[in-house]
């Protein structure tokens, strides 16, 4: 199987995935999307495949979000907007098999893709 992780080295969460993933023998493509983000219609994609709007996939509590006055009341397009300029500000990690697209927290939600 292959999985697609995006990834942030710096993240518990996302380094756990990786094991999580590595420990079951998945074949794995890394994108520090920190360094290349998706663009706006891949991660609308992402999140789509996902079941997610785009506020329930977005990290409240980074700095960009409060200084951008970001809320639950903005348009979703701006949120990816955001999202897509300020990559700190999507959640993590995102990974995507052949089978669905989740976000692994807790890391076991892989496992409803696998």
């Amino acid at each position: 199987m292959k999985a697609t992780i995006y990834h942030n080295a710096r993240c518990s969460k996302s380094r756990e995935a990786c094991t999580f993933l590595a420990d079951r023998g998945v074949d794995v493509e890394v994108i520090k999307y920190l360094d290349t983000p998706p663009d706006v219609a891949t991660l609308k994609s992402l999140l789509d495949r996902a079941g997610l709007s785009p506020h329930e996939a977005i990290r409240t509590n980074e700095s960009e979000y409060k200084e951008l006055g970001l809320s639950p009341q903005t348009p979703d397009d701006e949120l990816l907007a955001a999202m897509v300029a300020h990559p700190r500000l999507i959640q993590r990690p995102i990974v995507v098999t052949d089978k669905g697209v989740v976000i692994a927290r807790p890391t076991e939600k892989i496992s409803e893709i696998l």
